[in-house]
Order: C-alpha cells, then sequence, then structure tokens
C-alpha cells in the first residue's frame, strides 16, 4: 500500500499528545491528512459513520476513557467491514503481555511513546515508511514493537 498520500486517524485523550503527533507529521516528509478523536467511543462511531471512507491507517492510544483501545482494537477486529484496517498501537506503557495480547488480536504495530519530538518523528515516520512496504501486514512478533 505503498502511497504519496495518507488518511489517519488518531485516537488519543491526551490533548498534548495530540498536538505533538500532528507537529510531528507536519515536520515529516509523508503527506498526510490526520483526524483526531479523544475517546474509544468517538473512534468506533466514526469508523462505522464512515466505512466507504476509512482512514489508512488508525493510531490507537491504549488508556482512553469510555472505550480503551484494547476494547477498540477487538471491536474493530471482529467486524467484517473494519477487520483489515491497519492498527498501530501508540501508547505510553510497554507492558510485555499487553504487548503479547496486542499482537494476538492483529495490530499491525506498537510504539511506545517517545519523551522527545525528534524520537516521535523518526518513530511515526518509521512507522508509516515500514508498514507500508510491507502492505501494512502484521510483522513477526519480534518486529512487532517499533523504536526510534
Amino acid at each position: 500500500m505503498s502511497k504519496e498520500h495518507y488518511h489517519l486517524l488518531l485516537a488519543d485523550d491526551d490533548e498534548d499528545d495530540c498536538l505533538f503527533f500532528k507537529e510531528a507529521l507536519d515536520e515529516i516528509a509523508i503527506s498526510n491528512v490526520l483526524l483526531m478523536v479523544h475517546d474509544g467511543v468517538q473512534l468506533m462511531d466514526y469508523l462505522k459513520n464512515n466505512i466507504v471512507n476509512l482512514p489508512d491507517v488508525v493510531f490507537l492510544d491504549l488508556n482512553m476513557p469510555r472505550k480503551n483501545g484494547l476494547e477498540c482494537l477487538d471491536e474493530i477486529k471482529n467486524d467484517e467491514k473494519l477487520k483489515n484496517l491497519p492498527i498501530i498501537i501508540f501508547s505510553t506503557s510497554l507492558d510485555n503481555e499487553i504487548v503479547n495480547r496486542l499482537y494476538q488480536q492483529g495490530a499491525s504495530y506498537y510504539i511506545r511513546k517517545p519523551g522527545e519530538f525528534s524520537k516521535l518523528k523518526s518513530v511515526i515516520n518509521k512507522a508509516l515508511t515500514i508498514a507500508s512496504e510491507n502492505n501494512f501486514t502484521q510483522p513477526e512478533r519480534a518486529n512487532f514493537v517499533l523504536q526510534p
């Protein structure tokens, strides 16, 4: 799915993280349009109401109000119309048990939110580049967690 322009959806309740993510996207060489939602209910409503115009990739935070990222991922992967949507987990935690569960549930990649802006730019660029080269298919487990 190597493309010249990406439609991205970020699901994250932290306004600062959303702002940093947008700023990082603005500074990388990959053309994109970013839409943001701030909880899992908004995410699922958006996806179900835009089946014919789904984003190319969803960056999904795990710790959100109303419906968390694990619940959203499960719902997406069990919906015939949404199950092939690439989901890149974007979270502050890096609990190996949770990461294994996300891998088993079909997430495309896992990114631990870096604290430094330069690393954030690097890992977002890396995620979009590597994922698109692999047509957003899930890698082997050893390559599931992306580092800046």
